[in-house]
């Protein structure tokens, strides 16, 4: 019986060995011929981006200095208690306006009443004790001209007149502080104006600390006042523009208008305001300017107390080449726009920036009028490269931010 070769096949004839070895080695140098054609293959092209692009147009443009400020009345007045008493009644509704002369509180008058009726009773008093003493120097005048009395008793008559006269005029001050201070009992506005929540109710005792002194305060509210502190600098700029009107403020002339007030939540408020006070000099400690405007405020939108700000127009760029602020990037102080050639081709160009104005930045120098520069996508571009651009209009450049 013939013996069988074995192998790693299990048992198989020789033939059968040969067959089996020839189809591992195709199955080995195809293999090897894959991995090297995927070797030599070129890679893949990477897709062309397809960008937003801008083409910038030169335009007039209005630079602005913004100043934070906070709103008060144009004219803003406490409402002091000038005596002190228990507060008995109250004629105003918190809140609402008031006119010039209006009354506004009572205080108890019971004890100035009585300080009136005493200095009254004094000035009685001592209109007696002149009238007596203008008699006694009528009947001694007389008897000094024929030496019936002497010199000496007509100069204590004299004497005792004048001091009884000044007695009376000393009563009738007395008597005048007296109605004054019952008059203080009684407040009245002292302007038109807003009136605010009052700092004592009907019942308290006011007028002497600790108790409230200042019931209220009464605002007028058109126009309604800003003042705004401007540092050195802005000052500068700023005065280019309004110092000489400011210059020729007095008592008959106040500043020009033009300037806008920006209010907490971005609104403008819809009338221009003007320049009426400012500081003689800048103050050393803080190094600004402090002014005062007023803007009308018929509706009574703004109220005193707000924080805002005031807008002025300082300069006027004729011919400006403004771009979307998101367009320029910026690596450690250095600026650059992505600029599409007229083939599509991205250059990343070094530029200097100007000042901002709303979301757009101005360009100073590096970029030229009807050049297109990329809104989008710009960690992704490379000086070189190709995009597809989509022109995007010129609203939405100037806008978006």
């Amino acid at each position: 019986m013939r013996r069988k070769n074995k192998n790693l096949f299990g048992v198989i004839s020789p033939a059968s060995l040969n067959l089996h070895y020839l189809r591992l080695w195709t199955l080995l140098a195809f293999l090897a011929f894959s991995i090297t054609a995927c070797d030599k293959a070129e890679p893949p092209t990477p897709p062309v981006l397809e960008v937003a692009v801008l083409q910038v147009q030169p335009r007039g443009i209005p630079i602005h200095l913004d100043m934070v400020g906070q709103t008060r009345g144009s004219i803003s007045i406490p409402v002091r208690a000038r005596v002190d008493g228990v507060l008995e009644e109250m004629h105003f509704l918190e809140g609402r306006p008031v006119s010039k002369g209006q009354l506004l509180y009572v205080i108890d008058a019971s004890p100035y009443q009585s300080q009136v009726v005493e200095a009254q009773g004094r000035l009685a008093q001592a209109r007696t004790n002149m009238a007596k003493a203008r008699s006694d120097l009528d009947r001694i005048k007389p008897l000094a001209e024929i030496d019936a009395v002497s010199k000496q008793d007509l100069d204590a008559a004299v004497a005792q007149y004048e001091a009884a006269r000044g007695a009376v005029q000393a009563a009738e001050a007395q008597l005048e502080q007296a109605e004054i201070r019952l008059g203080y009992t009684r407040i009245h506005a002292p302007v038109a104006g807003l009136i605010g929540i009052t700092k004592a109710k009907v019942g308290e005792y006011v007028g002497r600390d600790p108790n409230p002194v200042v019931l209220n305060y009464l605002s007028q509210t058109d126009p309604i006042r800003v003042r705004f502190s401007i540092n050195e600098r802005e000052y500068l700029r700023f005065s280019r523009e309004f110092a000489a009107e400011m210059a020729k403020m007095d008592g008959q002339h106040e500043g020009k208008g033009g300037l806008q007030l920006i209010l907490a939540d971005g609104s403008i408020h819809k009338h221009d305001g003007k320049v009426v006070n400012f500081d003689a000099a800048v103050d050393p400690a803080t190094g600004t300017l402090t002014l005062e405007a007023d803007f009308p405020n018929p509706e009574r939108l703004v109220l005193p107390g707000q924080f805002a700000r005031v807008r002025a127009v300082v300069e006027e760029r004729k011919a400006a080449l403004a771009v979307p602020q998101k367009a320029v990037m910026e690596t450690q102080g250095l600026f650059q726009l992505a600029v599409i050639a007229d083939d599509n081709t991205v250059e990343l160009r070094r530029v200097e920036m100007g000042p901002r104005v709303e979301h757009e930045w101005i360009v100073e120098a590096g970029l030229e009028a009807g050049e297109r520069i990329a809104l989008e996508g710009l960690q992704r571009l490379r000086s070189g490269m190709k995009v597809i651009p989509d022109q995007a209009p010129a609203e939405t450049g100037q806008q978006e931010g």
